[in-house]
């Protein structure tokens, strides 16, 4: 029985000692290395008493940090990484919430950890001196210390924290456990033909929970995770230069990331030689842009997966048809151990059919613990099952999804994303999928003025006057949806996790 993610790295460590885990341009860990490392920063971490606090790691992407993180696992705690771009007064917020047991953190980071302030009790552990060799008698007792901590592991224990933006501006950090993690890999075996003999290619940083797939896959199947430099993604030729270099032949991007190499026709001049299993989530993708890889690289699969952070990858849907550029994609079906419910205003559960429209409830083992320290949020969005009368807890997603008519989930939008315009609820993720649907259209993001009543739509083309785009958009859009004011926009705003910046569009345009 698998309890814990360390499971599947013992298991790597047995099978494939000297195959690569980790690697990065300059520096690659065996197995057999990167077992080491998680057992001596592991021992050294257990010694500090800790078990089940929150360890905060403030440092670059880098393998390193990986072996760090597991080492975290290692000691029975759980770890937080904190993105290290953030402002020092946002980081503060959370490490006020948080009050962190300890600290990890790279030589990179110390005038940024001597802007923050630390509780007293908070250890502050430099990542070198953490990986430090351990002794003869030390590596001894490593063995023993860790493997009593590991019979005290369950699967219900805490595996890591995120945190992610709250509505009320205080972010809001969300506790996963080593279930959620342990129950998707499984999953993944089942449904992938992945081997060992894969690469994954990471996109995404550390403190978006994507990462997990590229982290804990390559535990799983030994496989290795290459850590794509950030720069490249600005450069498409040269990203699918580096994945061809590496071997990549399994990758889990956002869509901002596809949509870049499809936007500059990256594949005309070079193809990706290896990849043949592409994943994305974050936000929805593109069509037009997936049609683009789908016509350069008809043999891989493709896969667009759904999940907040608080429940991780609930949903999927592998390709299996055509679909124009102004189709939407599907979100699939629940993967394993997960079932779901669309719930009403009345909070009825609706019938899985074509036209059936509600907010998307998640259930099973994919949910989060709750929110850190927020038992009044966590109560509030995590909730017993309204459809029976046992306990069964749920988690409201605030999305809104329909059904296709081959009873699929369908992301239709936000519900915060939700106006009432001249008397009609409208989604503007509709609006903004059609506008992405126009030919010559990179991106698009909607965003309504209430003071005005006035639908704004921003657009990123090079193609596309805004009278073509108006035009294109009369014969897709009903007559209440279309958008009162159009604005080309030289760069779409991103946040650092690919999804477009809506707050940032407010701020330039209302």
């Amino acid at each position: 029985m698998v309890n814990s993610v360390l499971d599947y790295l013992s298991e790597s460590v047995r099978r494939f000692p000297e195959r690569a885990a980790y690697a990065e341009p300059g520096h690659t860990l065996s197995y057999a290395e990167l077992g080491a490392l998680v057992r001596t920063a592991g021992y050294r971490l257990s010694l500090l008493g800790l078990r089940r606090r929150p360890v905060v790691l403030l440092m670059e992407k880098r393998v390193d940090t990986i072996a760090l993180m597991l080492s975290v696992i290692a000691s029975g705690n759980f770890y937080c990484p904190i993105d290290i771009e953030m402002p020092p007064a946002r980081i503060q917020l959370i490490l006020g919430s948080l009050k962190p047991a300890a600290l990890l953190y790279d030589a990179p980071q110390e005038t940024l950890l001597s802007e923050l302030a630390l509780p007293e009790d908070c250890h502050r552990l430099p990542a070198e001196e953490m990986l430090r060799p351990l002794s003869e008698a030390q590596e001894a007792d490593a063995e023993r210390v860790l493997e009593s901590i590991r019979r005290s592991v369950t699967d219900a224990d805490p595996l890591y924290l995120l945190y992610t933006s709250g509505s009320t501006g205080t972010p809001k950090g969300v506790l996963v456990s080593q279930r959620v993690i342990v129950n998707n890999m499984e999953w993944l075996a089942e449904r992938y033909r992945l081997s060992e003999q894969d690469v994954f290619g990471n996109q995404v940083p550390f403190h978006f929970d994507v990462s997990n797939h590229d982290i804990y896959g390559a535990l799983k199947f030994g496989a290795c995770t290459v850590i794509i430099p950030r720069q490249l993604f600005m450069f498409p030729i040269k990203l699918i230069r580096f994945l061809n270099e590496y071997h990549v032949s399994m990758i889990f991007w956002v869509p901002f990331a596809l949509s870049m190499v499809a936007n500059f026709k990256a594949m005309e001049k070079e193809k990706p030689e290896y990849l043949r299993h592409i994943f994305f989530a974050g936000e929805v993708m593109p069509t037009p842009q997936l049609n683009y890889w789908r016509s350069r690289l008809p043999e891989a699969v493709y896969s667009n997966m759904y999940g907040p952070t608080e429940t991780y990858v609930c949903t999927a849907y592998d390709l299996d048809r055509e679909f124009q550029n102004d189709e939407a994609l599907p979100i699939g079906y629940p993967v394993g151990n997960v079932d779901f419910l669309v719930l009403d205003e009345e909070d009825h559960a609706l019938p899985h059919r074509e036209g059936s429209v509600g907010e998307l409830c998640i259930r099973g083992c994919t949910l989060a613990i709750g929110y850190y320290g927020a038992p009044e949020l966590t109560a509030e969005r995590f909730v017993q099952n309204p459809t029976v009368s046992y306990p069964d807890r749920i988690y409201r997603t605030g999305d809104v999804v329909g059904f296709d008519a081959e009873g699929r989930l369908s992301y239709i939008g936000r519900k915060d994303f939700q106006i009432k315009h001249l008397g009609y609820r409208i989604e503007l993720g509709e609006i903004e999928a059609a506008c992405a649907a126009v030919e010559g259209v990179r991106y698009a993001g909607c965003i309504y003025d209430r003071q005005r009543k006035c639908i704004v739509l921003i657009y990123e083309g090079e193609t596309v006057s805004r009278e073509a785009l108006e035009k294109e958009l009369s014969k897709r859009l009903l007559s209440y949806m279309r958008p009162g004011r159009i604005e080309e926009i030289k760069n779409m705003p991103h946040n650092r996790n690919g999804k477009i910046d809506r707050k940032a569009l407010e701020a330039l345009y209302l």
